[in-house]
This record gives structure tokens, C-alpha cells and sequence, in this order.
């Protein structure tokens, strides 16, 4: 407060350096917090600015905002001297009091006698009018925009509530909709029943009506028979009745005797009557077979009527049984729909369940991104204590320092006796009281046996470790002159792991250091499966020790130069380095070395020079392993991985592989014979075995050769060479990775090229950081055997709708169809990572999920999918493992599809401009795939075998995927 309340004319008496240095040290919050148009009046009054530095600082186009044109004002009053400082702080101080009290310390005051006298007072009262006239203008700028706000939220708040009302109607709508549905599908069940009614009683109908014609037509013969049978009765009656006339007449004849010429021409009529009765009789044999026939045809008729009878009532008996069975469905349909209610209870419950677990698994996450936090915090403090240590042994060494010359002045000085007798009192009380209280440091003794009685006093060494390490109580000339220089031992057990039980001390010496980092340690133990942090100077590392192994065994110390400060540390053949901490002054600059290849743990233990921070664990079974390995010659190092060749390289020098692009090898060696190169094998394609062996260019030089290879294509011709099969070769595959993705590759670097900033670890950093080119020559990839049938993707997509036509028709093979899913089941699959594909509809989408073709896998069938290539990555993170079948298309072979693609309503240009995209998309492809060459096949039944036979060859052998 007392610099408050000082008086302005203390600004005056500034110097003008010293005026703008304040105003830039709080340059931001000035830019940030005033306006200029407040301020220009002013300093127009105090002449520091004029008409056109005013028009220019307000109304300039090339500054967009009001920052711009502050900091552009600044300048201008810089220009001015010391003058415009003092008239903008008095501006300030008149406008902006909080930024004035900030800039200068003072407490504004609106005395006109404390100006600076820069303008009169007549002039400051203009000044004011028109800076109270400009804040009424802003004043009234502000109150219509507040209206025209005010007017836009109720116009907003209108809209909103058309909005609820218009999905209060869609909801209502969505409800009759549904409604509407159940009553049209219980509607649509009924008109089935009625149908299937319809259909008995239309055939029991026609049965009738076939029954009704066969009676009609019997009934029709009945009555033909009927009409005969009385023509010939009638027949009958009148041959009798000539008979009987006859009789009579030749009775009256016999009776009388008397022939007569009447008589005689009767009898003749008579004769010609009896030769009709002769034909009549005829006709009546006919008659009669007639009538035996009808009789019989009768009796069938009554039999096959009784048979008919019999057949209705079995037909109305098994009409009865199929009623009881319809009964009974109903019932069991009724059971089946209360327990699917049940289950659907069930699953709900289920549902809420999995919500909750997955509730409390974000929780655990976001517990866990606390603690990590949290780690990550007392890591960096951990850090600037350690820094702090450090600065306080520096300190140390400087006070001891000046102690020592305080004692050799105290030697010439007449008192010299009284120092020694205090000095060699101290020196007793340390040597021979190592619970000493004394404010001086404890001797090297005391240390030691407080160490060793510690030691004893743990239980975890009581029975297992019987032997310590041993003191050396010479150590050299320099410690002994000293007597105060300590090493000291750092053990970072919040970083680094302890394992139970596996402890085990051994011997070893402790050596006092005397150079410019001094360090106090306790004797060093050898502990199995502890990591251990020992901290000393290691200028030139490599020289001191050197390591073997690789990214599969880990890093080992091989040997050990004696005499160095290494070996001062007992650091050993047989101990692993885990991390490296090569510039402890500086916050987070560690390199962990486990998964780390050989050739990149040598680069980075090639750059510490200095004071260095080893942590270190003994792993003697890993070791002896690989020297053995080495030695018998099974090895040549620790490195084991596969990489994805992306350019064809020819091996001209002896020795070198000559490798195609899209090869897969297998590193052994990242540091072969001390060179840059790799040695490696070419692995087949159904096995993980390699073949033939030879070097390639290490990370480096290949990316060098890549980079040669797209300059020469650029520039010259390409010249065009064939393989073996009659095929074009692949001479670049074009892979632009991103720097933040992991790698265990790591090729050797300059140190400018690092981030000091962050942890070097082989698991988060990626093997081409040091580049400054984001072209990948090689890709990690792992190997996969799947066991069942893997799902088909052609390439390109038209050509992909045509094959899965075709091969549906065969045994093994069947499309994968995309399911219509709700929004619910969406969010749900979407949230278990199920979707391979979506494509939008109405009332929901069409996805193509994990389950359809995980169910025609297990099926033991090839799922033939219509995806993209970019869902190729989903189906990795699936563990599903397609298939890709590329068919090369040039204009010849898209005529070869015309009228398949006059069908899909596709032509031929379509489908040439569809295969360039899609074949500049497979380079991007994770994974390796099966090319099929125009020349392999003359029309589409032979690309189908062709196919078939690649999709039998792909399934046997290895997937390599990135």
C-alpha cells in the first residue's frame, strides 16, 4: 500500500526506457482490456497523436480486432517518446484506474493538478465531453443490441416451442403409428385364419359339387333305363294280348271250320303281326343285357356311395383331431408369449444391469486417469527434488570448498592449534559414534556401518543373505584427502516394480568419487528382479561397458571396463538395463531400453556423455541363455520381429537379399556385423519359417532408397519390368504413417532430432521419430492362423456385386446380409463395438455387424461381403481376417462385364474410374491381398474358378497384418 500511495510526479521523473519497459511487461492485459476509441481523444488533446494516427488506429482494415489495434497504438505512442508513455499512463489512469494501479502501482487520482501539464485544462474539458459523448454512443450501441438479443431469444424461445409442440405431434403420431401396426398385424392373423377357412370349405364345395354331378348323372341313366323298361312293359302287354286275340280267333276258327277269304287275309295281317312280335322279342334280349348291365353299374354305384360315406366320416373324424391339435397350439402359442414377456423382463433387467456395470467401469477409468494424475504429479516432483539434491551437493562442495581454505588459513593463523584440537574432536565424535548428532556430515565409517546394521536389522535379509558388501577402507588418495566427498544411491521404487522374495546380496566394494557430481550411495546389493536406479557419471558410456540383445531378450551388460566409473558402480556382465535416464539436470528425458532393438538401445547409449541415471535389474538365466545362443550360433542377437517390405530391393552386393515389394521378413539382427543393415530372412507364405537369408538396409538407408526411388519415378520414365508369371511388378507401396503411433522399430538417430520433453519409450514412441519424413519403407506386422473360414472382399466393389451372384451358387459360400437395425439396437451394437458398416434408411439403418458374419463362420462357410476397403481396420480390431481379391480392370476386360453391368445399371467408364479409386485405396489396406491379372481368364466363368481357387489359396495361408 505505501507504493499506492505515492505521488505521479514519480513517473515523470522515470526514465523513458524504464516507463515502456512497465507498460510491455504488461502488454497483454493492456491489449486485452481497453478500448482505443476511450483513449484517442486524449492523446489527440496531449498532442502525442493527430487526425490521421487517430483514423488509422480505429478505422485501418489491416487490423482485425481490438488487440490489433491496442498493440498498433502502442507502437505509435513509442514513436513519441517519453512523452506519449506518460499521456497514454495518465489516459490509463483516467479511463482504466484497475490496468494504471497494475502497470504503475499507484492509486489513480482525478486531480488535474497531478497532470502532466501536457494539455490545458480547457482542452481536457473538451476531451472529456467527447469521451462521456462516445460512451453514451456505446451505451446506446449496447441497449439495441440488447433489444435486438432480447428480440432474437423470444423469437428463439417461439421457434422452440413450435419445436416441442411439432415433436409432441410426431410423438403422438409415432404412437398411433404403432398402434396402428399391431391392430394391421392382429388384422393381418385374423385374414389368414379367415383364408385358410375359406380354403377348407371351398375344397369340402368342390367335393359336393362333384359328388352332386356324379348322382345328377346316375339319376339321368336311371331314368333313361326306366323309360326302356317301360317300352318294352308296353311292348309286352300287346304281344300278350295278340296272343290272347290269336287264341280266341283259332278257337272260333276250329269252331266253325269255314275257311273264308277274310279269314285268310286276317291270318296274313296276324302273320305279319307275329313276324314284329319276332323282331320286338330281339330288341328284347337287348333289353334285358341292357338292363343287367344298368343293374350292375347300379350296384357299383351303391358301393362306391357307401365307400364315399365312409371316406366323410374319416375326413370329419380327422377334422375333429385337427381342431383339438389347433387347440392345443393356441394354448402353447399363448404359454410361449407370457414367457417370451418373461424373458424380454428379464433382459430389460439385464440391459439396466450391463448400464450400471458400465457406469462403474467409467468411474474406475476416471479413478484411474486420477491416479495417474496424480503419479504423473509426484513424478515431476520427485524430479525437481532430485534437481534440488543435486543443487544442494553443488552447494555442499562449494561450502566444503571454502572450508578447506578457511582451514589452511587457520593452519598459518596464530589460533591453528585451537581449529585442530575442534577438528580432530569432530573427527573422533564421527569416526567412533555413527549415531553422531553433531550438525557436521556424518564420516564415510558411520555410513557404512549404519548400512550394515540396517542391513542386518531387516528381516527380509536376516536368513536369506548372509553375505554384505565389504568397504574399502583405503579407497583412494583423493577420498582420504576429502574425507567428505559421498556417493549416495537413488532407487526409484515408485516407477519401477519389486518383486517378493527374490532378493539376493553379494560382495562387492565401495569406491569414494571425486569428481565434479559427487555422489553418496550405500553399499550397492545385487537383488534378482528388483529394478535398481544408480545414478554416476558416465562419460562415454559405451566405453566404459558394452551391452548385447535386442527387442525379444532385453539389453544386457556384456562387459565391463575396469577402472571406470561403471565398474566403480559394480555394474556387471549379466545385469539389464531397463531404462536410461541420460541428462538428470533436465525434467523427463528417460528412455526405457526393454522391448527396445539392439541398434537403437546402442544410439541412445551412444549420446550420454555425462552424468547419467541407470536402472538396472540382474536377469543371469536371460543372459546365460543368449551368450549361449550366440555362441552356438542360433542367434546373432536379441532381435525378433516382422516387418512388411514397402519397395523392391535388388541385391546387388554379395550378401544381400534381394526383396520384392510386399515381402515379409523376419529380423534377427538390427546391428549386424556393426553395420547399417539388418539381417533377415524371407518368410513363405504358409508358414512363419524363413527361407533365405541375407542383409537389407537398416530403417535409414531404406527410407534414403525410398525417397531416391519416388524421385526417379517422378523424373524419368518408368521402365517396365515383368516377373516370373507374365505380371507387372510392384516396385513402391506408398505409406504415409503418423508420427504418434507405436513401433518397436527404432532405427539410429541424432540427438536433435529428440524431444527432450518426453519419456523415449518403445512401446508409446515410434521407430521413425527421428525422421524428418513421415514415407514408412518397412511396417511391422504380426502373423495369424485363423481356424474357420474367412469372410471374401473384392475389389472393386461392382466387380465384388457380380462375383457374389455367381458364387452364392456354390457349395461354401453365402452373402452376408445387412440387418435393419433401430436406433436403440444401433446405440447398443455401436457401443459393443459390433458395426462393420452402416448405411442409412428410413426409420432406422442397415448395418453389416460382427454377429451375421461370426454365424455363417461358424457354419463353416466364406461370408462374401459388400463393404468397403477402410472396414477392413474394424474387422482387424474383430479378430476377423478377410479375404481381399483385387481383379485388375483395363477397357478390354470391363467389356467382359457389359451385360452384368447393364443389369447393376453401371457402364464401363464407371467401373474404370470405380477400380482407380479403389486400387489407390489397397496400398492403405493393413493387411496383404490376392491379385487375379487380366491375362489369368477369357470370360466370367473362368475369373469365377480363378476366384475360387485364390479364396482355397488365401485360406491357407499366414495373414500378416500390420
Amino acid at each position: 500500500m505505501a507504493e499506492l500511495c505515492r505521488t505521479d510526479s514519480s513517473l515523470t521523473s522515470l526514465d523513458e526506457e524504464v516507463l515502456w519497459e512497465m507498460m510491455e511487461d504488461h502488454r497483454c492485459r493492456i491489449v486485452r482490456s481497453i478500448f482505443p476509441s476511450r483513449l484517442t481523444p486524449y492523446l489527440r488533446q496531449a498532442k502525442v497523436l493527430d487526425q490521421l494516427d487517430e483514423e488509422e488506429v480505429l478505422h485501418s482494415p489491416r487490423f482485425n480486432n481490438t488487440a490489433m489495434r491496442v498493440g498498433y497504438l502502442l507502437d505509435l505512442l513509442k514513436t513519441r517518446g517519453k512523452n506519449g508513455a506518460i499521456a497514454f499512463l495518465e489516459s490509463l489512469k483516467f479511463h482504466n484506474p484497475d490496468v494504471y494501479t497494475l502497470v504503475t502501482g499507484l492509486q489513480p487520482s482525478v486531480d488535474f493538478t497531478n497532470f502532466s501539464g501536457l494539455m490545458e485544462t480547457s482542452k481536457l474539458t473538451e476531451c472529456l465531453a467527447g469521451a462521456i459523448g462516445s460512451l453514451q454512443e456505446e451505451l446506446s450501441q449496447e441497449k439495441g443490441q440488447k433489444e435486438a438479443l432480447l428480440r432474437q431469444c423470444q423469437q428463439l424461445q417461439e421457434r422452440l416451442d413450435q419445436a416441442e409442440a411439432r415433436a409432441e405431434g410426431l410423438r403422438q403420431l409415432e404412437a398411433d403409428h404403432s398402434r396402428m401396426k399391431r391392430e394391421v398385424s392382429a388384422h393381418f392373423h385374423e385374414v389368414l385364419k379367415l383364408k385358410d377357412e375359406m380354403l377348407s370349405l371351398s375344397l369340402h364345395y368342390s367335393n359336393a359339387l362333384q359328388e352332386k354331378e356324379l348322382a345328377t348323372t346316375r339319376c339321368r341313366s336311371l331314368q333313361e333305363e326306366l323309360y326302356l323298361m317301360k317300352q318294352e312293359l308296353q311292348r309286352e302287354k300287346m304281344s300278350s294280348s295278340c296272343e290272347r286275340e290269336f287264341r280266341e280267333r283259332s278257337l272260333k276258327m276250329a269252331s266253325d271250320l269255314e275257311p273264308g277269304d277274310e279269314e285268310l287275309s286276317r291270318l296274313k295281317e296276324e302273320n305279319e303281326r307275329l313276324r314284329s312280335l319276332t323282331f320286338s322279342l330281339a330288341e328284347k334280349d337287348i333289353l334285358e343285357q341292357n338292363l343287367d348291365e344298368a343293374l350292375e353299374s347300379r350296384q357299383e354305384l351303391v358301393d362306391r356311395i357307401h365307400s364315399l360315406r365312409e371316406r366323410a366320416v374319416a375326413a370329419e373324424r380327422q377334422r375333429k383331431q385337427y381342431w383339438e391339435e389347433k387347440e392345443q397350439t393356441l394354448l402353447q402359442f399363448q404359454k410361449t408369449k407370457v414367457d417370451c414377456e418373461i424373458y424380454k423382463e428379464k433382459m430389460n433387467a439385464l440391459q439396466s444391469q450391463v448400464v450400471e456395470l458400465q457406469k462403474e467401469r467409467d468411474q474406475a477409468y476416471s479413478a484411474r486417469d486420477g491416479a495417474q494424475m496424480e503419479i504423473s504429479q509426484n513424478l515431476t516432483e520427485k524430479d525437481a527434488l532430485r534437481r534440488k539434491v543435486f543443487e544442494l551437493m553443488d552447494q555442499v562442495c562449494e561450502l566444503r570448498q571454502q572450508v578447506q581454505r578457511l582451514r589452511v588459513q587457520a593452519d598459518s593463523s596464530p589460533g591453528s592449534q585451537l581449529w585442530s584440537d575442534l577438528s580432530a574432536t569432530s573427527s573422533r565424535e564421527l569416526v567412533d559414534s555413527f549415531r553422531s548428532s553433531s550438525p557436521a556430515p556424518p564420516s564415510q565409517q558411520s555410513l557404512c556401518k549404519r548400512a550394515t546394521e540396517d542391513f542386518w536389522e531387516d528381516p527380509c535379509f536376516s536368513s536369506g543373505c548372509p553375505e554384505i558388501l565389504e568397504v574399502d577402507q583405503g579407497g583412494s588418495l583423493g577420498a582420504k584427502k576429502s574425507n567428505a566427498d559421498l556417493d549416495f544411491e537413488i532407487v526409484d521404487r515408485a516407477d519401477l516394480p519389486e518383486s517378493e522374495n527374490s532378493l539376493q546380496p553379494s560382495s562387492g566394494d565401495l569406491y569414494l568419487s571425486a569428481s565434479c557430481f559427487p555422489v553418496r550411495r550405500r553399499p550397492a546389493r545385487k537383488i534378482l528382479s528388483q529394478v535398481t536406479v544408480l545414478a554416476f557419471q558416465g562419460d562415454a558410456l559405451l566405453e566404459q561397458i558394452s551391452v548385447i540383445g535386442g527387442n525379444l531378450t532385453g539389453i544386457f551388460i556384456h562387459r565391463v571396463t575396469p577402472g571406470s566409473a561403471a565398474d566403480e558402480m559394480a555394474l556387471r556382465s549379466g545385469t539389464q538395463i531397463v531404462m536410461v535416464d541420460y541428462e538428470a539436470t533436465e525434467p523427463s528425458s528417460k528412455a526405457v531400453l526393454e522391448g527396445m532393438t539392439l541398434e537403437r538401445a546402442v544410439g541412445l547409449l551412444q549420446r550420454v556423455n555425462g552424468f547419467c541415471c541407470l536402472s538396472v535389474k540382474v536377469n543371469m538365466e536371460g543372459y546365460k541363455k543368449l551368450v549361449q545362443d550366440l555362441e552356438a550360433k542360433v542367434a546373432t542377437s536379441g532381435d525378433s520381429f516382422y516387418i512388411r517390405v514397402n519397395l523392391a530391393l535388388e541385391g546387388r552386393a554379395e550378401g544381400e537379399l534381394q526383396v520384392r515389394c510386399n515381402d515379409i521378413l523376419h529380423v534377427t539382427d538390427t546391428l549386424f556385423q556393426g553395420s547399417s543393415c539388418w539381417h533377415a530372412h524371407r518368410v513363405g507364405p504358409y508358414s512363419t519359417k524363413g527361407t533365405k537369408h541375407g542383409t537389407i538396409p537398416n530403417y535409414t538407408r531404406a527410407q534414403q532408397l525410398l525417397i531416391a526411388l519416388l524421385q526417379d519415378m517422378a523424373h524419368q520414365s518408368t521402365v517396365t519390368r515383368k516377373q516370373s508369371s507374365g505380371g507387372a511388378q510392384k516396385l513402391v507401396r506408398i505409406v504415409s504413417m503418423d508420427r504418434t503411433k507405436a513401433s518397436p522399430l527404432w532405427s539410429s538417430f541424432e540427438g536433435s532430432q529428440l524431444d527432450p520433453s518426453r519419456v523415449e519409450d518403445p512401446s508409446t514412441v515410434c521407430f521413425w521419430t527421428e525422421s524428418c519424413f513421415t514415407l514408412v519403407p518397412y511396417t511391422l506386422v504380426h502373423p495369424h492362423r485363423p481356424s474357420r473360414p474367412r469372410p471374401v472382399l473384392f475389389v472393386p466393389r461392382v466387380v465384388g456385386k457380380i462375383l457374389i451372384e455367381k458364387l452364392c451358387l456354390f457349395q461354401g459360400f453365402k452373402k452376408c446380409p445387412a440387418e435393419y437395425l433401430s436406433q436403440e439396437e444401433y446405440d447398443t451394437s455401436s457401443q459393443r463395438g459390433d458395426i462393420i458398416q452402416e448405411r442409412e434408411a428410413s426409420g432406422g439403418l442397415y448395418c453389416v455387424t460382427r454377429r451375421a458374419v461370426e454365424s455363417l463362420m461358424g457354419k463353416n462357410t466364406h461370408a462374401l461381403l459388400d463393404i468397403q476397403l477402410d472396414s477392413v481396420c474394424v474387422l482387424h480390431r474383430m479378430e476377423i481376417f478377410p479375404i481381399i481379391i483385387h481383379v485388375s480392370i483395363n477397357e478390354k476386360v470391363a467389356k467382359k462385364f457389359k451385360k452384368a453391368l447393364q443389369r447393376l445399371g453401371t457402364t464401363e467408364d464407371q467401373l474404370l474410374e470405380a477400380a482407380r479409386q479403389e486400387e489407390a485405396e489397397l496400398d492403405k489396406v493393413p493387411c496383404l491381398y490376392s491379385s487375379l491379372a487380366p491375362e489369368s481368364w477369357s470370360d466370367l466363368d473362368a475369373l469365377l474358378g480363378c476366384v475360387r481357387l485364390a479364396i482355397t489359396d488365401e485360406q491357407r495361408k499366414v495373414v500378416w497384418t500390420e
